[in-house]
């Protein structure tokens, strides 16, 4: 399973990067106005950079709602690099825009999905990923890994190539979850793939090992 981190903060990619389990990046509007970036131009030097840092795929969202501009603006999001993926909303005209994307070449992560039947119809347009929101599903008293689990056999079993990117993570308990459910990718914030990282007997352990090295070389 791929480790996307979903922010905008050039640092905290850094230090994902650095760990050694970065595969790729997934940003949005909302993410950029977090980290003070406004104006076109300046968006598109942050996704550059963005790009710049990863080697994997980094998902730059269109605003658009309408065909031609979502193609407009999708087109020139994927000029910024080679290694940026085209976030397209799941609408009519987002779902025909994808398909679009991939007659031309154009990768593409079609998101806000939250049933099986909009992930089926992404597939079918080609999406290179499809990003069901779990956090947002279980906020309506929904299962959010139900959807991850019936997406990923529906795929399986029509052998489609779209991949699975579960979003909305808001616990290091939803990553293990999503693993299970049979996802290929996770996107949440760093802070959330850093708790992975801790278990109390962890801490326990190690204090007793450099506890025991303490008594024997001083």
């Amino acid at each position: 399973m791929k480790f996307f981190i979903d922010t905008a903060n050039i640092d905290q990619i850094k230090e994902a990067y650095d760990l050694g389990i970065l595969d790729g990046v997934t940003t949005n509007p909302s993410l950029m106005a977090k980290e003070g970036i406004s104006g076109e131009a300046n968006i598109i030097k942050h996704y550059k950079q963005i790009a710049e840092t990863v080697e994997g795929d980094v998902s730059a969202e269109v605003i658009s709602t309408e065909y031609s501009k979502i193609i407009e603006e999708g087109k020139r999001l994927a000029d910024i690099a080679e290694n940026i993926v085209v976030k397209v909303p799941m609408i009519k005209d987002g779902v025909k825009a994808i398909s679009h994307f991939t007659e031309i070449g154009i990768k593409t992560n079609c998101t806000l999905v939250f049933s099986a039947g909009q992930a089926i119809l992404a597939a079918k347009a080609g999406a290179t990923y499809v990003s069901p929101f779990i956090g947002r599903i279980n906020d309506i008293s929904w299962e959010g890994m139900d959807l991850i689990e019936e997406i990923a056999d529906i795929y399986e079993n029509c052998f489609f190539d779209t991949e699975v990117l579960a979003a909305s993570i808001r616990s290091s308990k939803q990553i293990k979850d999503c693993a299970l459910a049979g996802a290929d990718v996770v996107t949440c914030p760093l802070h959330t793939i850093l708790g992975l990282l801790k278990h109390p007997l962890t801490d326990i352990g190690l204090e007793k090992f450099l506890s025991d090295y303490r008594k024997l070389n001083g």
